[in-house]
């Protein structure tokens, strides 16, 4: 039984290493922003309310996220570990987390934090693009896909997402570094921090991961 964190801002690489960490490590991926995109298609109470803030770029309040991802941690593909993208984001959510876990006798094994200057943050997000279907990201230019507006993976359409404009974008990253960063600091108390260069090759990436998870 083993559950990861993923730690990053936006367009740190998050979701492109959970990907490949998946293939390797035999885990599911739990991504807030995809529970959260879920609950809004199927027009939950909670995905309703999640709309609000994240066409802001302003981080969804703690008690609807908090719900919507131990909700996830409970069904029976996840009974065997996680591996978490996008949560926790906060202190209070981080403490909920190991709180809740502690109550079936487990615990968070390590956090993974993925580090990107924030100027090459914005050249990401800029250019980003996201399958419809299967989520998969793309990037314009380091990473575009053999057919334009078509995912590699399952032939899907690629769009932008709201959130990836340039004014939205700058908001992201300032809430992000300014709710998020405090994690750094109590992960790193508690041993459990892992510390990894997001710059360059996603591939390369991933090697220091699996390498320092291993």
């Amino acid at each position: 039984m083993v559950y990861i964190i993923l730690l990053g801002a936006p367009g740190a690489g998050k979701g492109t290493q959970a990907a490949k960490l998946m293939e390797k490590l035999g885990l599911v991926q739990v991504a807030s922003g995809d529970l959260f995109r879920k609950a809004l298609h199927e027009q939950t109470e909670l995905g309703k309310q999640a709309k609000v803030y994240m066409d802001k770029g302003q981080l969804v309040p703690n008690e609807i996220t908090i719900q919507m991802v131990l909700d996830r941690l409970a069904e029976p593909d996840v009974a065997s570990g996680a591996m978490l993208d996008g949560f926790p984001r906060n202190l209070e959510q981080a403490r909920a987390l190991d709180a809740a876990l502690a109550k079936q006798g487990k615990s968070i094994d390590k956090v993974v934090y993925i580090k990107v200057a924030e100027e090459e943050l914005l050249k990401r997000l800029g250019g980003r693009w996201i399958c419809r279907q299967c989520q998969t990201p793309f990037h314009e230019v380091d990473n575009p896909p053999k057919t334009a507006g078509v995912c590699d993976r399952c032939g899907g359409q690629l769009y932008q997402r709201d959130d990836d404009n340039p004014a939205t974008v700058k908001n992201r990253l300032k809430v992000y570094f300014t709710e998020t960063a405090p994690l750094i600091d109590y992960y790193t108390e508690a041993g459990k921090l892992v510390e990894i260069d997001g710059m360059g090759d996603a591939d390369a990436i991933n090697g220091r991961i699996v390498a320092a998870l291993k």
